[in-house]
């Protein structure tokens, strides 16, 4: 098992992790870094600063989850080239059948 050592409000956390994960696991800790200075500054103690730290981030998760999507992911000139390479390809494969 591998170990990565974030850095957060000056002290260092060691987090072990599967082998190959590590760069995963900074990005994540760099992510949680770059909030912290928000998060400290509301909490006061270590674990009211992580609190806030995950409420913070549970925030985002969940703009992101419910965000609405837009009405035209696709357009309609797209949908009809879609359309007719699926239908050319439905054809090819009723053929070879």
């Amino acid at each position: 098992m591998a170990q990565v050592t974030l850095q957060l409000g000056g002290r260092g956390f060691v987090v072990g992790c599967r082998d190959g994960e590590e760069a995963r696991v900074e990005y994540l800790g760099r992510m949680m870094a770059e909030r912290w200075g928000a998060a400290s500054k509301a909490g006061g103690s270590l674990e009211r600063s992580f609190l806030f730290l995950a409420l913070m981030l549970a925030d985002e998760l969940d703009e992101e989850i419910n965000r609405p999507l837009p009405d035209n992911l696709v357009s309609e000139e797209e949908l009809e080239v879609i359309a007719d390479r699926l239908e050319q390809l439905a054809g090819t494969l009723e053929q070879k059948a």
